[in-house]
């Protein structure tokens, strides 16, 4: 789900910093590629000028809406001066759009736009130290880009998912406590618990306002989407990654996606994670979809007091649909979240989850989750305060990867098992190019193989 649209907020940036930046640019032409960044790149942020400077990796829908909020932060100045991407036509849509918003904090001219799959590191270099790289490309490439970022002192806001695989949430743990042994900050777009509504429901629940909690429903149900077979006669792993929501090997699949904003709600509810999961999936009777997703997933996560949560998605057509998390506790019900993650926040005044039972509600949220996020890093970042949500994330993302490969597996999976697991899917990203072979290989008839009970493998 893209981040919604953001307004301009305008705040004030320097032109004389800008037009040096790129007298620098133009005399450093004659100049090997590595001293030209290193003359381009000042620190990404002082407290001279005040002025964030920020650089997008992954130019789609969740990126570019990753720099409007952090262009929209009324915390203090910001500027986006480099974008990279694998696809020149995203990165130049990206940047058009976004300039047509916010005009010159946009200040990534020609130069500073990168195509290609070591993209990322010449946008890093150019952000330099203190700066905020927005890493919003594909789960499997999060650890790789993750570390290079942290080896050039740069702070991180991670888009979800965030690893595809146990291996590589692993890897991510293991970024994480260097990056707090060097003061980066990393902030994760898992922007629920930012939400003031459910942070008041997470205290009334504290506080035993609907007695303990026994069962969290989950849902997101609705028409999903259909991916047609590899036509071939192109690159196979630039086909995929241009949709990688059908390949679990790239971006968590369809389910993890879609779904690990609810599962992290639960486990916040319960402030823990599970510790088995067992589930239900198939797919569309008749359906044509060469991906490798399944089209309903139902699991049933068991914390440590025994307490239920039951995760449900589904994605097909012309079927009822459901957006929304319930909590019962052993006094009353609650809802946690509403339809598209909206704060749709309430206590009920009994086990019925109607709108004539609602007992309490929160005040009206004033600032948007997306933002406040972002307002969130941007003060660490300036301010010089702890402020990493890395390890929350993977946590969450180790509870989804669980409940996902108990349906693919169709047996019951420990939280021990997947916290102990090392499994990737592919372990060759930083060598990737256009002509390797993508992890997973269509069939004949351009169709991919669905996770089954005989050989497939992700813990």
């Amino acid at each position: 789900m893209h981040r919604p649209a953001v307004s301009h907020t305008s705040s004030s940036a320097s032109a004389s910093n800008r037009s040096s930046r790129r007298r620098l640019l133009k005399q450093g032409a004659h100049l090997a590629a590595g001293s030209v960044l290193a003359a381009v790149a000042s620190r990404g942020w002082t407290a001279e000028d005040n002025t964030i400077r920020l650089a997008l990796v992954g130019c789609g829908g969740r990126g570019s809406g990753a720099v409007g909020d952090a262009l929209s932060s009324t915390t203090g100045p910001t500027r986006l001066i480099a974008m990279a991407d694998v696809f020149e036509d995203r990165l130049a849509g990206s940047h058009k759009a976004l300039t047509d918003q916010f005009g010159p904090r946009i200040d990534v001219p020609a130069e500073r736009r990168f195509v290609g799959f070591d993209a990322y590191k010449k946008a890093i270099d150019i952000l330099g130290p203190g700066g905020v790289l927005i890493q919003a490309t594909h789960a499997v490439f999060r650890p790789t880009h993750l570390a290079y970022a942290i080896e050039k002192g740069v702070h991180v806001f991670m888009e979800k998912s965030f690893a595809p695989d146990p291996g590589g949430t692993q890897d991510l743990l293991a970024l994480s406590k260097t990056a707090d042994a060097k003061g980066l900050k990393i902030g994760c777009g898992v922007m629920c618990r930012h939400s003031e509504s459910r942070q008041a429901l997470i205290d009334r629940i504290r506080e035993g306002a609907i007695g303990d909690v026994h069962l969290i429903r989950a849902y997101r149900m609705d028409g999903g989407a259909r991916m047609g077979p590899f036509p071939g006669g192109q690159s196979e792993l630039l086909w995929q990654i241009r949709r990688p929501y059908f390949f679990i090997w790239a971006s968590s699949g369809w389910f993890s996606e879609m779904m690990i904003h609810q599962v992290d709600e639960c486990c916040w509810i319960k402030d823990g994670w599970p510790v088995s999961a067992h589930g239900l999936g198939g797919c569309e009777p008749g359906a044509s979809d060469a991906s490798e997703n399944l089209h309903t997933y139902s699991i049933e996560y068991t914390f440590a007091d025994g307490a239920k949560a039951i995760v449900n998605s589904r994605a097909v057509p012309n079927s009822f649909d459901e957006f929304a998390t319930f909590v019962h506790g052993t006094k009353s019900a609650a809802q946690f979240s509403g339809n598209v993650h909206a704060p749709t926040v309430h206590i009920y005044a009994d086990q019925r989850t109607n709108k004539d039972a609602i007992a309490w509600r929160p005040p009206r949220e004033r600032i948007s989750p997306y933002q406040k996020e972002w307002d969130v890093l941007l003060t660490a970042v300036r301010d010089g305060t702890p402020h990493n949500e890395l390890p929350r994330a993977c946590n969450s993302n180790l509870t989804t990867i669980m409940g996902r490969a108990a349906v693919h597996l169709q047996r019951n999976v420990t939280w021990d098992e997947v916290a102990a697991s090392t499994f990737k899917f592919t372990d060759a990203v930083k060598d990737f190019t256009p002509d390797t072979p993508p992890p997973s290989r269509a069939d004949a008839n351009g169709f991919y193989p669905k996770p089954n009970t005989r050989d497939w493998r992700e813990i």
